[in-house]
């Protein structure tokens, strides 16, 4: 019987030190992106919640606008190391709550950890938040900022999720003008839709459309709510 030796390691080139050593110097491993993405979810509390969501474990029968989604997201996903390349990288799911934006959203990232892609999880009220009550600490500031603006997949939660000020603008503006001028991909779930984006802020707006093309998912209808139908 043949049977393939299962590693214990999570990364063999590496062997989860996440740095290689030749001829005397050591250089980041590719997994390293990855690991550090896993160990800011354990850290924020949402680690296992976030791994659990899953493209069998989501429901997309009840509607033609879950159907629709999904369908989107699946395919993203699949093709996602060739999308990266291109000038529209991201996805983004809008409509109502519980309509499943969150679950597609955390569906894509789990399915591109796996197969080493490293995604950064911010939770918008929550990250934006602690910014700006630390927004003197320049070094926590740029910090902070630099992680969200240069990871190479960043998953934005509930984006404009309550009051919206100045400074929430400015922090989701600088973030994702970045990643829009250096080509990085982001996925995004938000209630409001494109008209609401554009009047909270036309550049964020414009360039969530542009970033997404034809990866921008409204999700709206009578039985798109999960507290309801399960």
């Amino acid at each position: 019987m043949n049977l393939e030796k299962v590693s214990e390691y999570k990364c063999d080139k590496c062997r989860d030190i996440t740095y290689i050593v030749e001829d005397g110097e050591a250089r980041e491993c590719e997994c390293k992106a990855l690991r550090d993405c896993e160990d800011i979810l354990r850290r924020s509390g949402v680690s296992d919640a976030f791994r659990k969501k899953r493209f069998d474990n989501f429901d997309f029968s009840r509607d033609k606008a879950t159907m629709d989604g999904y369908k989107i997201a699946t395919g993203y996903a699949l093709n996602f190391k060739e999308k990266e390349k291109d000038r529209d990288n991201s996805i983004m799911f809008i409509g109502q709550v519980w309509s499943g934006k969150t679950h597609l959203s955390l569906a894509i990232a789990n399915e591109l950890m796996d197969s080493g892609v490293g995604v950064l999880y911010m939770g918008y009220r929550e990250v934006v938040t602690g910014i700006k009550q630390n927004i003197m600490d320049e070094v926590y500031y740029n910090r902070v900022m630099g992680r969200y603006k240069s990871c190479r997949v960043l998953l934005i939660d509930d984006l404009f999720k309550g009051g919206i000020s100045k400074s929430d603008v400015n922090i989701v503006f600088e973030i994702l003008n970045f990643r829009y001028l250096n080509g990085l991909p982001v996925i995004v779930s938000s209630e409001l839709g494109v008209s609401e984006l554009m009047e909270v802020d036309e550049a964020i707006g414009s360039r969530l459309v542009e970033m997404c093309g034809a990866c921008l998912v409204e999700m709206r209808g009578k039985r798109l709510n999960y507290r309801l139908y399960g």
